[in-house]
C-alpha cells in the first residue's frame, strides 16, 4: 500500500529543508515521527505535517481497498524537497540603489509504503456443492480450437432450392 502527500510553496528554501528530509528517508513512520518531533529545525514542523498527510492518505486508501493497513508498519520510501517559485522582493541599499531579496519556497513530496493485506467479506460463500455444479456446467475446452468459434454446417440443397424459382 503506498500513499503520499505533497506540499507545495512552503516558505523555506529547499536547502534548509533537505537537511531535516535526508534524516527521515528510508526509515519506520514511528521512528520518523521521533525525529521530527525532537529536532531544532523549523522545516521539522512543516515535514512532520506532509508526513502525517501521507499516513492519514494511507489509512483512507485501504479503508476505500477494503485492506487492512497497520500504521506502525509503513515506512518513509520516498522524501524529497524540491525548489519552488523564487519571490523577488527589494530593499534599499546606499546611494540610491536597490538590493534584490529573494525569498525562496519549496515543494515537500513524501511516499508512505506498507504491505496491506486484503479483508475477507464478512460472510465468505460456501464452497459446496454451488461451486461444482458451476464448474460442471461450462464445457471442456477442445485442444487446438478457439474460443468464440463455431463449427461450420453445410447447407442441404433443399433450403436452397426453395429459395431460388
Amino acid at each position: 500500500m503506498e500513499a503520499r502527500a505533497i506540499q507545495r510553496t512552503v516558505r523555506q528554501s529547499a536547502r534548509k529543508m533537505r537537511l531535516v528530509i535526508d534524516q527521515i528517508r528510508g526509515r519506520a513512520v514511528p521512528e520518523a515521527y521521533a525525529i521530527l518531533r525532537f529536532s531544532k529545525k523549523l522545516a521539522a514542523k512543516q515535514i512532520h505535517k506532509v508526513l502525517k498527510s501521507a499516513v492519514a492518505n494511507a489509512e483512507q486508501r485501504a479503508l476505500r481497498e477494503n485492506a487492512a493497513l497497520d500504521v506502525d508498519q509503513l515506512r518513509v520510501s520516498y522524501a524529497v524537497v524540491n525548489e519552488g517559485s523564487t519571490l523577488k522582493r527589494f530593499t534599499p541599499a546606499a546611494m540610491g540603489r536597490a538590493s534584490p531579496i529573494k525569498k525562496r519556497t519549496s515543494h515537500v513530496e513524501i511516499h508512505v509504503w506498507g504491505d496491506a493485506e486484503t479483508r475477507s467479506p464478512k460472510a465468505p460463500p460456501a464452497k459446496g456443492a454451488k461451486a461444482a455444479k458451476t464448474e460442471a456446467k461450462a464445457p471442456p475446452a477442445r485442444a487446438g480450437s478457439k474460443k468464440g468459434k463455431g463449427t461450420k454446417t453445410k447447407k442441404s440443397g433443399a433450403s436452397k432450392k426453395k429459395g431460388s424459382k
